[in-house]
């Protein structure tokens, strides 16, 4: 039976590797290094409760509040002495992370084959941390897994071109298909639903305190899931949550109740990648406070629409009407099945 190490560290990460790790360990000794990279209890242990998915194997509590080059330094560091220890058949990454770049750059050093899942993505913004880690991880991955034509014509246009790449859909789609039926409505009343986390959004106070005075001029309540990070800046900043009566702070949620407030929202506001995707499998449209995106699949007929220079533009995005809505585009909800059998049959 071959061994594979999958390694998560961040929220989004454990929502894809849920499905996968359930599909993997059928089949082989799925063993999981969970970083710590994500340290809030609502943003790690309670998913792995929730998700029905085995305790990590090993998990290092390395937090996120360190510099991206220590923290990444430490990972490898720690994930080389599972490797060493284990000795993997294949190691296996999700996303973009800093996880992701610590368990590439550790598997192609010791000659370990890297399976990546959600390959080919590009937002075409080298500033972005996560656009070097999806890079990397592509560029030296043994087995390519991609949820559409466009991140394998991206994967193309960098030359990245073998037979080990494949199209596979979404294994996030896996994880809505699943949770969605048990999404309960939580707010009898209208509401937008926020979550804002990246720097270019929070480090500076003059734009995230644009942003939340935007919220608190809206029509309707916005709900806004509060990061962490983005409290910690909020603090830093002196700007008190008490001063916009428009806008309920709430902490992280489970993955459920984070389901729950996109589906029953009338529009999703975020910054976060994952959360743009979950907002189209749930047929809600979404406005993201980004100059790109790699979904972008999702900008077609106005189910998502970009504000990022001028914030304003907020208001006319939520005016407009989304149209000609396209059933799984980004799979069937069996992502996970196939990439497993693809997996067992290229090792």
């Amino acid at each position: 039976m071959k061994k594979i190490i999958s390694i998560v560290g961040a929220r989004p990460q454990f929502i894809k590797h849920a499905p996968m790790q359930l599909q993997l360990q059928k089949k082989m000794n799925a063993l999981t290094i969970h970083t710590g990279q994500h340290y809030d209890e609502n943003m790690s242990a309670i998913f792995f409760n929730e998700l029905n998915m085995p305790k990590p194997d090993y998990l290092f509590q390395i937090g996120g509040s360190k510099p991206q080059g220590e923290q990444t330094g430490i990972m490898m560091t720690e994930i080389e002495k599972v490797c060493m220890q284990e000795k993997p058949d294949a190691v296996l990454v999700y996303g973009d992370t800093n996880s992701t770049l610590a368990g590439a750059l550790v598997a192609v050093k010791m000659g370990i084959p890297l399976i990546h899942i959600e390959a080919g993505l590009r937002s075409y913004n080298r500033a972005m941390p996560e656009e070097v880690n999806r890079i990397i991880a592509d560029e030296f991955a043994h087995l390519l897994f991609c949820p559409t034509n466009t991140a394998i014509e991206n994967l193309k246009r960098e030359g990245i071109e073998h037979p080990r790449i494949f199209k596979c859909g979404d294994v996030m789609c896996d994880m809505i298909q699943l949770i969605a039926p048990k999404a309960a409505r939580k707010i009898k009343e209208d509401y937008y639903f926020a979550t804002i986390h990246r720097p270019y959004n929070t480090d500076d106070d003059k734009r995230i305190l644009a942003i939340l005075n935007i919220f608190n001029s809206l029509d309707k309540k916005v709900i806004f899931s509060i990061h962490p990070r983005t409290l910690t800046r909020l603090h830093q900043f002196d700007i008190a949550e008490s001063d916009f009566s428009n806008i309920q702070f709430i902490p992280p949620t489970s993955y459920v109740d984070s389901v729950s407030y996109q589906k029953y929202c009338t529009c999703v506001i975020t910054d976060s990648g994952g959360v743009q995707k979950e907002a189209y499998m749930l047929g809600k449209k979404c406005i993201t406070l980004r100059s790109e995106t790699e979904w972008v699949e999702t900008l077609h007929n106005h189910w998502n629409t970009l504000v990022f220079d001028h914030l304003e533009d907020i208001y006319n995005a939520l005016l407009t009407t989304p149209t000609n809505y396209i059933e799984n585009m980004y799979g069937d909800g069996h992502a996970a099945e196939e990439i497993v059998e693809l997996i067992e049959k290229h090792l």
